[in-house]
């Protein structure tokens, strides 16, 4: 593996554990807060807008220092920031910290997001799907760590600041590796604030959707699995990870899917297999049929997000601009997309919410046309231009 691929695959590796190291050892800081479900629920939606806020001056502050720079910093900064939740001494200390959780986390995803694109270029060849299979690999590498350390009853405070002084020292040292900063003479600086521009939405559509399905899943397929299925919490909760372990699995094969056929393909593919699973789930009252249909969707959506990225990227002035437009797109799906379906299934059935994301899905395969290369990509001398794929 090339250096700068190895490097920028081991910086989602760790971003990936950040996020998964975390999301194990939430009851521990609730049962110590003494936090009640509703006042919890505030405390996990604080990184999304965090994020949401945060991710538009991504690509402003890496044009300001390099971008290579800005991936170091912001991959520490985040790291670090791991350290905190465990030690906060009171919800308001726990909401603020949780929101710098996000901006941090968000803003380091549409740098390393952008880099990604930039090593792609350099390789001039697909690697950015393989790049977020790597996230998955390391978000369930560092959650299973955690679920053998909540069931060792390790404090979390430990538990949480040795895991951020390792993924520090990761992160560190496969930053001294990234792909060096081009000379950004003649390149026009990005916006203050990069909001979505036209161009972009046609992609974000594509985006939204993915992500609205994908969130959607993962939230509560355990849930649903319970409630329809009738399922035990060990089947339940496998129902999750199959899911993921889909999603990683396609995310690695991805970038030899988009070789061969193209991203807008890959993509409209997806969402028929995506739509497939949906429908067995809607239909199955019993689990195994309803896992498989899970498995089903993990595998439609895997590619969505990473394929996104990679054509937004050609739609600004420099990759992280475009990535920082559609991930604005991308995290209010995020927002959205838990709250839509808990309500539609609290106002109908689980069974009509997932009907509604077999609609989204839907949507998405049929925008998928959106993310063919555009023909008159230009970049900067140093960089070759994204090379159209069938």
């Amino acid at each position: 593996m090339h250096p700068q691929h190895r490097a920028i695959g081991i910086v989602f590796a760790v971003h990936g554990a950040v996020a998964g190291t975390l999301a194990t050892r939430i009851p521990w800081i609730q049962d110590r807060l003494d936090l009640s479900p509703t006042v919890l629920g505030i405390a996990l939606l604080c990184p999304s807008i965090g994020a949401f806020t945060a991710m538009p001056t991504a690509s402003r502050a890496a044009h300001r220092i390099g971008e290579r720079r800005a991936v170091r910093l912001l991959l520490t900064a985040w790291c670090a920031v791991l350290a905190l939740p465990a030690l906060a001494p009171a919800p308001v200390w726990l909401f603020a910290v949780m929101l710098m959780y996000g901006a941090t986390s968000g803003m380091c995803d549409v740098v390393m997001n952008g880099h990604g694109v930039r090593v792609e270029r350099h390789l001039k060849r697909p690697i950015i799907s393989g790049l977020h299979g790597l996230w998955c690999i390391g978000s369930l590498a560092a959650g299973g760590v955690g679920i053998l350390a909540a069931h060792a009853r390790v404090d979390a405070r430990l538990h949480l600041g040795a895991v951020a002084a390792v993924l520090l020292a990761v992160g560190a040292l496969a930053g001294r590796d990234l792909l060096a900063d081009r000379s950004s003479e003649g390149v026009p600086a990005p916006r203050r604030f990069a909001l979505p521009t036209r161009a972009v939405l046609g992609i974000g559509v594509v985006g939204f959707c993915g992500t609205f399905a994908e969130g959607a899943s993962a939230d509560w397929a355990a849930v649903y699995l319970t409630e329809v299925t009738d399922a035990g919490p060990g089947l339940a909760a496998a129902a999750f990870t199959i899911f993921m372990s889909c999603m990683a699995g396609t995310r690695l094969l991805g970038d030899h899917l988009v070789r061969r056929v193209g991203a807008a393909t890959v993509v409209r593919c997806g969402g028929s297999v995506a739509v497939l699973g949906g429908v067995l789930v809607v239909a199955s009252r019993s689990p195994w049929p309803a896992i498989v249909g899970f498995a089903l969707l993990g595998v439609g959506v895997a590619t969505v997000v990473p394929l996104v990225f990679a054509a937004a990227a050609d739609t600004g002035s420099t990759p992280g601009e475009g990535v920082a437009g559609v991930a604005t797109i991308t995290y209010l799906s995020t927002l959205t997309a838990p709250g839509i379906t808990g309500w539609t299934a609290g106002a109908l059935s689980y069974p009509a919410a997932f009907a509604m994301i077999i609609c989204v899905v839907a949507v998405m395969t049929l925008s998928a046309g959106a993310l063919r290369p555009r023909a008159t990509t230009t970049a900067p001398a140093s960089e070759p231009a994204r090379t159209p794929l069938p």
